[in-house]
């Protein structure tokens, strides 16, 4: 092979995998969900906690939230790194509550979103101090979430499960530990909110500053580009979807585009 045949490829080939290092751009593919549980959501989500052989207490998870995290949704790592023998014990509970099909698409929602919060927070603080995640090695790719005889990565979580759930509102309820990253919730998830919990943090994400929207103009976050397909399903536009929480509508036929992602660790300074 010709010496300038090699080195584009070579360019291509590492700007793929530049470009693949995002946990938004991990593709499904050679993950699985371990044999976890998915039921999907209806098109009307309730909050309900009658429907389910199982109802998880996230109290633990709620007051390390309440205690390090920000209405803004930024985190004190170090605060949390005080409280961690209280953290170690919340994920150690959910390693032994595994998930079955008798448990409701609430109790699911609420369980998987807390248990990927929780570990993210746990794999800052297993590398704090850290700038970004994407500095972290095998990030969302090593199988650190313990559940039941199932070891499982973030990847797999969001991908191989929560996906699969007919959801689209979790996708501003995970959080990455990014600037640009939907806020981390300054509470736990729970069956008995879940459909309020979501509305709320997906109308946040939508009219805050991670997004400019006006009538003509769409410059929106590259969450909605990465998992466009999670929101366009049965004829709906990214338009569509995000005029559904945007106090400002968008004009249909607007042009959108996606703003750069700051991957900086959202840590309250």
């Amino acid at each position: 092979m010709k010496k300038s045949k090699y080195y584009t490829l070579l360019v291509a080939f590492a700007a793929l995998v530049t470009t693949m290092s995002s946990c938004n751009l991990i593709s499904s593919a050679g993950l699985s969900s371990k044999g976890l549980p998915t039921n999907e959501a209806p098109s009307e989500l309730s909050s309900t906690t009658v429907n389910s052989k199982v109802n998880v207490d996230h109290s633990e998870w709620n007051s390390l939230l309440k205690k390090h995290v920000s209405k803004e949704g930024l985190v004190d790592y170090k605060g949390f790194m005080k409280d961690r023998e209280q953290l170690n014990a919340y994920l150690s509970k959910l390693a032994k509550i595994k998930p079955t099909k008798d448990w409701s698409v609430q109790e699911q929602l609420a369980y998987y979103i807390n248990i990927y919060n929780a570990y993210t927070v746990d794999l800052i603080l297993n590398n704090y101090p850290t700038k970004s995640i994407k500095d972290i090695n095998g990030n969302w790719t090593k199988d650190i979430i313990t559940i039941g005889d199932v070891k499982i990565s973030l990847s797999g979580i969001e991908n191989s499960i929560l996906r699969k759930m007919n959801e689209p509102r979790i996708h501003f309820a995970i959080n990455c530990a990014a600037i640009s990253c939907p806020k981390l919730l300054n509470e736990a998830y729970t069956a008995a909110k879940i459909n309020e919990q979501l509305d709320r943090v997906t109308k946040e994400f939508i009219n805050s500053d991670k997004n400019e929207i006006s009538k003509n103009s769409a410059k929106l976050s590259s969450i909605f580009d990465w998992y466009k397909k999670d929101f366009i399903e049965d004829g709906v536009t990214i338009i569509d979807y995000v005029n559904k929480y945007s106090d400002v509508k968008i004009a249909n036929g607007t042009t959108v585009t996606y703003k750069d992602y700051n991957w900086n660790l959202n840590e309250q300074k």
